[in-house]
């Protein structure tokens, strides 16, 4: 069974499955990723994003426990919407990196290792998308690290100001980039990727060839060149249904060059 499949738990690593939530859109993908992780020994497990406010959904994840802990890796409404039904039908503590988002349990910590299903995560904390990105390291036999929004298994991420911050992104980049090679990147949206150290030196080199040609429109119509100027000219060759959240991409990406004093105003 191949990506994407809805409503069946699929499995991806020995300890790993994933159920996809049925929300396609363009800033979705296919659906969001709910992850259930459990080592093959466990009797309980870890659900990593519960995903939307979608009840079908959410029973067939519940339906895959005893849920010993939630994890959030950000706070995105399709990524945590169906939050409240699913601790109402399993009883299980929320945690994640913002304390509000917590129920029952407290914010975990850069750095910590969170111990349940029979599997060991380490929290990294990945600001940029969000303020409250984090990824799961899981360093077991076929590694992998769970990287909500910051990276996905098709595409690129959207960093939306003010909550989203390019500077921060381009540093989450580079600790993902620094992951020992053949880490599997196990995404909130999209399929599987082989090699997180791979893919995040690619989204590295992509968003600095965007800055340079960023760069370039705002040689050619001045300072005072608008978010939707630049994408008429910079996404140009992406799908119109997704320039508004190449709006807000652009902005991002202004508000760098402004903080690094390549752009006044």
């Amino acid at each position: 069974m191949e990506h994407p499949a809805y409503g069946t738990l699929r499995q991806v690593t020995p300890y790993a499955s994933v159920l996809l939530a049925h929300n396609p859109s363009p800033m979705t993908l296919e659906g969001t990723n709910t992850w259930v992780v459990r080592a093959p020994s466990a009797g309980d497990c870890v659900v990593i994003d519960p995903g939307p406010d979608d009840a079908e959904h959410v029973r067939r994840v519940a339906d895959q426990g005893p849920v010993s802990l939630v994890l959030l890796t950000h706070h995105h409404g399709d990524h945590t919407d169906g939050v409240e039904q699913f601790v109402e039908l399993t009883g299980a503590p929320v945690r994640a990196l913002d304390p509000a988002l917590c129920r029952g349990a407290e914010a975990f910590r850069d750095g910590e290792i969170i111990k349940a299903g029979g599997v060991e995560l380490r929290v990294v904390a990945t600001a940029g998308h969000t303020a409250d990105s984090v990824c799961f390291v899981a360093d077991h036999d076929e590694p992998a690290v769970f990287t909500g929004d910051s990276i996905l298994g098709r595409g690129t991420t959207v960093v939306a100001q003010p909550d989203g911050h390019l500077g921060s992104y381009l540093a989450s980049l580079r600790l993902l980039a620094a992951l020992p090679p053949g880490l599997r990147v196990l995404p909130g949206h999209g399929p599987e990727l082989p090699d997180a150290q791979e893919i995040a030196t690619a989204y590295l080199k992509h968003r600095e060839q965007r800055l340079d040609q960023v760069r370039a429109a705002v040689r050619d119509h001045g300072p005072e060149v608008t978010p939707r100027q630049v994408v008429e000219v910079v996404y140009a060759d992406v799908d119109r249904s997704v320039w508004p959240a190449a709006e807000w991409t652009v902005q991002a990406q202004l508000a760098y060059l402004r903080e690094l004093g390549e752009l006044r105003g």
